[in-house]
């Protein structure tokens, strides 16, 4: 994979010698999938979608929890047989709770990974349409190890989705901006 990675970035920039000039830009998927309003609106909906499963098993889990503490401190005056049947019925809501559990995490899985590829979805028409729109000729994403400010679109990916960039990447975006500046200045002098 390496291999084909590097013969074609090696083409391309061969290509570049050869022609004009070649518009490349670099997108940060996990960024976007952060800080998309998507993203927002998905997790509220999951939650609003899976809230009441999420409070009845901890509901469940506080109420064994309870009864674990109750049997600790009866355990000494119970019998054998009572003993027995309550551990067996303990061990039993355990096993249970944690099925539960379970289902409950691989449901939530399964929600995530839809609503993740409908935004999947939407940033890549998002990618196109810029692309067409601003003339780029590669735009890549996933696997790039640096890329510098010139070319990463990111924060452009998310103002078209709808969402801003947030005050962090603003103070950073400004913070580069003035450096930009005053090494342009440096080198001018």
């Amino acid at each position: 994979m390496r291999y084909i990675f590097s013969t074609f970035l090696l083409f391309i920039f061969t290509t570049t010698v050869f022609s004009a000039e070649l518009k490349i830009g670099i997108v940060d998927v996990n960024k976007i999938l952060k800080e998309a309003p998507q993203t927002i609106s998905a997790n509220k909906k999951l939650e609003k979608e899976f809230g009441g499963r999420t409070e009845k098993l901890k509901a469940k889990v506080q109420v064994l929890q309870a009864d674990e503490k109750k049997y600790q401190k009866e355990a000494l005056t119970l019998s054998d047989d009572q003993k027995d049947k309550t551990e067996k019925s303990l061990q039993q809501r355990r096993i249970e709770i944690q099925r539960l559990e379970r289902e409950l995490r691989e449901d939530m899985d399964i929600r995530r990974r839809e609503e993740i590829g409908d935004l999947q979805e939407k940033i890549n028409q998002t990618i196109d349409k810029i692309a067409a729109d601003e003339k780029y000729d590669l735009i890549l994403y996933n696997g790039i190890a640096y890329a510098s400010e010139n070319v990463d679109m990111t924060n452009q990916i998310i103002k078209a989705l709808g969402g801003g960039a947030s005050s962090a990447t603003k103070n950073e975006d400004k913070k580069t901006s003035k450096e930009l500046s005053k090494s342009k200045k440096d080198a001018a002098e």
